[in-house]
């Protein structure tokens, strides 16, 4: 079974790594994140070094169909979310 990292364990990351007290590590966790979140709002793509990109992409309306029913239903346009991960970061994961 996969684990997922939340932001506490994250904050107890930076406190361990930096030293800082658990209430600072919490709140810059909180700050960066907030400040990517910002960014993506407002259209912009946040480029983390070694990391990935996240951008934000519109999608226009369509016409989609329910596979079940095969009823066509129109989806909405929208704005989603993508997340390219670098080359680093793909090496990584998938280690030659």
């Amino acid at each position: 079974m996969t684990k997922t990292v939340t932001r506490n364990e994250l904050a107890n990351a930076v406190h361990q790594q930096i030293g800082l007290s658990h209430n600072e590590s919490a709140q810059l966790v909180a700050s960066v994140l907030e400040e990517v979140s910002r960014s993506l709002e407002q259209g912009d793509s946040v480029k983390l070094s070694s990391f990935g990109t996240f951008s934000v992409h519109s999608k226009n309306e369509r016409i989609g169909r329910n596979p079940k029913t095969g009823v066509e239903a129109r989806i909405s346009p929208r704005r989603v979310l993508s997340f390219r991960p670098s080359n680093l970061m793909k090496k990584r994961i998938n280690p030659e």
